[in-house]
């Protein structure tokens, strides 16, 4: 059985991360799913059962895992359900687990602040053009008037300033993803 599904629910445990034999990136935690049943004669929303799931991450995704999720926080994880099944003295046992494709919290919950990851491009504040099909135009244009080695006291990285939690502004290291008081 391999389904995509999606599930919401709470991080169980601490992520664990390591690294396959081939040299991959691998991150995982546990997922509990519980329903929520409202009983109309008393009123009253209760629990219903626990799902768990072990939710598995792999490349990217593991290494933003451990910087982005945190045990009690809730989520929600699109991925390829995996039932998996083996016997140890003569009992046969069952666990479910998740590849995940994306992991991302239940801002029904609570809010997040999203700072993407240098391996991806920047925040780009101009539109690119679209890649064009006439010959000569892949070639590097002239540089803008503003060239980043006129400034020796920048230290070579992209920075944008934002306001943080407190109001105040931090600058943002683009290419790092650090905040820095300004």
């Amino acid at each position: 059985m391999s389904e995509t599904i999606t599930i919401r629910g709470f991080v169980a445990t601490g992520i664990t991360s390591s690294t396959t034999p081939g040299g991959v990136a691998t991150a995982s935690f546990r997922l509990g799913s519980t329903s929520r049943r409202f009983d109309r004669e008393t009123k009253t929303w209760g629990d219903g059962h626990t799902n768990w799931f072990t939710v598995q991450g792999y490349r990217a995704l593991a290494g933003t895992l451990g910087c982005s999720i945190r045990k009690g926080q809730p989520v929600i994880v699109v991925g390829k359900l995996k039932i998996r099944t083996w016997e140890k003295d003569g009992r046969v046992y069952h666990s479910t687990v998740i590849d995940a494709d994306t992991v991302g919290h239940d801002l029904t919950f609570g809010s997040a602040n999203f700072i993407r990851t240098a391996s991806r491009p920047a925040l780009s504040l101009v539109e690119q053009p679209p890649a064009s099909d006439v010959p000569g135009m892949d070639e590097v244009q002239d540089e803008p008037e503003d060239r980043q080695d006129e400034h020796p006291e920048d230290d070579g990285h992209p920075a944008v300033v934002i306001e943080d939690n407190d109001g105040g502004l931090a600058s943002l290291d683009l290419e790092t993803g650090e905040l820095a008081e300004v």
